[in-house]
């Protein structure tokens, strides 16, 4: 059950970095170019991205290579810190890893818009939980725990568990 948790964990954290307003990216293309922006929407394979230089773009998927948050994005200065530990290496490379599969951060910005996904990120109670890494507040939440057993978080779990053999 504390591996699930620990999932939850990073994939709140990965969550809450791609939809919070003024959330910067890199967005790194194909051809090798590089799109600093907020992603602002993905769905049916396109991104929608603000940028100071460009405006508002559309940017198809398939002309993605990787995504990631800017140097001064929360995920750099730590997640799911424990109070008193630093963030474990298996974890950043958890999120790394979640970040730059294409499929998953899809099915991961689908559930922006999930009501219970919406009312668990305004919970300032789990968000507190997330971001100190506080297993135990989370499992004694009814919410956390109901959406622990949705069906496109299980979806996302058992597509990062079958990318990455460290996460079994």
């Amino acid at each position: 059950m504390k591996h699930i948790v620990t999932f939850f964990l990073v994939f709140l954290t990965v969550l809450t970095c791609n939809v919070s307003a003024g959330q910067l990216s890199e967005i790194e293309l194909v051809d090798g170019g590089i799109i600093l922006g907020e992603i602002f929407s993905h769905s049916d394979g396109d991104y929608i991205v603000r940028t100071n230089s460009l405006g508002t773009v559309k940017i198809n998927e398939s002309q993605i290579r990787v995504i990631r948050p800017t140097s001064g994005s929360s995920t750099k200065k730590g997640i799911v810190n424990s109070p008193g530990q630093s963030v474990s290496p298996d974890i950043q490379n958890l999120q790394t890893s979640m970040m730059n599969n294409k499929e998953i951060m899809g099915l991961v910005m689908s559930l922006q818009n999930d009501p219970e996904m919406q009312a668990l990120l305004k919970d300032p109670d789990i968000m507190a939980a997330v971001q100190s890494g506080d297993i135990a507040a989370l499992m004694s939440n009814p919410k956390f725990v109901k959406l622990l057993n949705n069906a496109k978080i299980k979806e996302i779990h058992e597509k990062v568990l079958s990318q990455d053999p460290n996460t079994k």
